[in-house]
C-alpha cells in the first residue's frame, strides 16, 4: 500500500472521500489542498462505461480549453511551400520537411506534430519513434490537415487530445493550480461536454461512471456525475 507524506495526509483531510462534490467546490478544494513548491497541474480522471477492446467503443477526441492549458506548447509542422509559410505566420515553432531527417536521428524537442496529408507517406516510417510518445499526427485529432494555420492556432490556444486507456479511463490536464477557479471551471466544463459528446453509440449502461479531479501532488476529489448522465 502506498505511503503518503505528512503534507499529503494533511491536504487529504480537507476533503470528505464519501462526498461527490459539485465541480466548483471540487476545484476550490483542489486549489486549497495543493502543497507543492511548483505550480501544480490540475488533472481530471474520468472512468467510462465502455470496453475499449471493441473498436466501436473507443473514446477519443480533442477539445480547445477556453482558458488555455498554462503550458507553452512547442509545435512542429511538417509542410512545404505555401503551407509551410502559413504555419510560420500562425506561430509554429518549427516548420519544414527537413525535420523528418532530424526525427530519424531522435530529435524530439516538440510537443505537438502537425503535418499536411501529402507528407504523411514519409512520416509513416517514423511510427516506431512517434507512436509510443503520442506524437504521430492523426486526422481525428486534427493534426493531419491542409489547414495548418488553424491547427497551429488551436494548439497554441489550448487544444488538448484525449483517448480512453485500456481500463476505460480518460485522463486530461485542464490547467494549473495558479489559474483562477473560474478559469478551471470553464476548462473542466468544456472537457466534460466533449467527453459526453464523444459517447459511442455502442456504449451501454452508465457512460460516465466516476469523475475525480486533483493537482499533480494532491489528493483526488470526487465530482458528482449527475450532470453528465
Amino acid at each position: 500500500m502506498r505511503q503518503h507524506g505528512k503534507k499529503y495526509t494533511l491536504a487529504a483531510t480537507k476533503r470528505d472521500i464519501a462526498v461527490r462534490y459539485q465541480a466548483k467546490a471540487a476545484i476550490d478544494l483542489v486549489k486549497s489542498a495543493a502543497f507543492a513548491k511548483f505550480d501544480e497541474t490540475v488533472e481530471v480522471a474520468v472512468r467510462l462505461g465502455v470496453d475499449p477492446r471493441h473498436a466501436d467503443q473507443v473514446v477519443r477526441g480533442t477539445v480547445v480549453l477556453p482558458a488555455g492549458t498554462g503550458k507553452t506548447v512547442r509545435v512542429l509542422v511538417i509542410a512545404a511551400g505555401e503551407k509551410a509559410r502559413e504555419a510560420e505566420t500562425a506561430g509554429a515553432d518549427y516548420v519544414g520537411t527537413e525535420y523528418i531527417a532530424k526525427i530519424k536521428e531522435n530529435w524530439l524537442d516538440f510537443d505537438v506534430l502537425i503535418a499536411t496529408p501529402d507528407q504523411m507517406g514519409q512520416l509513416g516510417a517514423l511510427g516506431r519513434v512517434l507512436g509510443p510518445r503520442g506524437l504521430m499526427p492523426n486526422p481525428k485529432a486534427g493534426t493531419v490537415t491542409f489547414d495548418v494555420a488553424r491547427a497551429v492556432r488551436e494548439v497554441k490556444a489550448g487544444k488538448i487530445e484525449f483517448r480512453v486507456d485500456k481500463s476505460g479511463n480518460v485522463h486530461a490536464a485542464i490547467g494549473k493550480v495558479s489559474f483562477p477557479s473560474e478559469a478551471l471551471e470553464t476548462n473542466f466544463a468544456a472537457f466534460m461536454d466533449q467527453i459526453v459528446r464523444s459517447k459511442p453509440a455502442a456504449a451501454k449502461g452508465v457512460y460516465v461512471r466516476t469523475v475525480a479531479i486533483s493537482s499533480t501532488m494532491g489528493p483526488g476529489v470526487s465530482i458528482d456525475t449527475t450532470p453528465y448522465r
